[in-house]
C-alpha cells in the first residue's frame, strides 16, 4: 500500500462545513485532498487531478450523488477510482441505488473522525494501479462460448458487442468466469472483489450479481441457493 501522501481522494458535498470537516480530518492524516461542491465540477475535478478515492454526498444540486457516480464509471481514465457515498440517508433503497451507479462503500454521516479514517484507509488498501494483478486469474483474458473477458483493458465482448461495466461488476464476473462451474461463496466473493476489511450490505452481492446478468444474458452466472453463485458456459 503506498504511503497516505501519495494519495489523492475528492471530497464532493454541497455543505460546506461537511467539507472542511473530512477534509480537514483527512488531512491531518497526510492525504492530498481535493473538494467540489457540486457533481458536474467534481466530473471535471476528477478527469484532471485522477483521484484514488472519490466520496461523494447523494444530495446535491444540479447533479446528484449518484448520477455523478454513473458518469465517473464510464470514463476510462477513473476507472480503477473508489467510489464511496457519505450521506447521512441510510434508507435500503439510497444504499441500492449506490451500489447500482457502481459504487464500492456507503457510510452514513454523522460518523466520527477516527471511523472515517478507518474506512477510508480500508477503502484505499483495494486501490489497484494498472499494472496490478488478480490472484484470482491467471490469464489476461478468458474466453468462453460467446464471451470475452479482457481484463487488462476492462473490455467484455458478449456476441460481438463490447460492453464497459462498472469496476466490481467487472471484477465480480471475472472471478466467477475465472473457474467455471465452480461455485463461489458469498463470503470467497465478498472478500475476493471487496475486501474482507470492508463491511458492505447484505444485498451489494446480489444487486451486481443481477446488473452483470441484465449486460451479459440470465443464463451464465447460476445461484446456488444459501450458498453463493457459479459462472456457467
Amino acid at each position: 500500500m503506498m504511503e497516505a501522501n501519495s494519495y489523492k481522494i475528492l471530497l464532493v458535498d454541497d455543505e460546506p462545513d461537511i467539507l472542511e470537516f473530512v477534509s480537514y480530518n483527512l488531512k491531518k492524516e497526510g492525504y492530498h485532498v481535493l473538494t467540489s461542491e457540486n457533481g458536474s465540477a467534481a466530473i471535471e475535478v476528477a478527469k484532471k487531478e485522477l483521484p484514488h478515492l472519490i466520496i461523494l454526498d447523494v444530495m446535491m444540486p444540479e447533479m446528484d450523488g449518484i448520477e455523478t457516480c454513473e458518469e465517473i464509471k464510464r470514463i476510462p481514465s477513473l476507472k480503477n477510482a473508489i467510489i464511496a457515498f457519505l450521506t447521512a440517508r441510510n434508507e435500503d433503497y439510497s444504499q441500492i441505488a449506490g451500489f447500482e451507479a457502481g459504487a464500492d462503500d456507503y457510510i452514513s454521516k454523522p460518523i466520527k473522525p477516527k471511523v472515517l479514517i478507518s474506512r477510508v484507509k480500508a477503502l484505499l488498501k483495494r486501490y489497484q494501479p494498472e499494472s496490478s494483478s488478480n490472484d484470482n486469474v491467471q490469464s489476461s483474458i478468458i474466453e468462453i462460448g460467446d464471451l470475452t473477458i479482457d481484463r487488462e483493458k476492462y473490455v467484455i465482448i458478449n456476441k460481438g458487442e463490447e460492453l464497459v461495466l462498472p469496476k466490481k461488476e467487472f471484477e465480480l464476473l471475472m472471478l466467477l468466469a475465472s473457474k467455471p462451474d465452480k461455485v463461489f461463496t458469498r463470503d470467497e466473493i465478498y472478500n475476493s472483489v471487496w475486501g474482507d476489511s470492508i463491511i458492505v450490505g447484505d444485498r451489494t452481492i446480489d444487486v451486481h450479481i443481477r446488473k452483470v446478468r441484465e449486460k451479459i444474458g440470465q443464463n451464465h452466472i447460476k445461484t446456488i441457493k444459501g450458498v453463493g453463485y457459479k459462472f456457467v458456459e
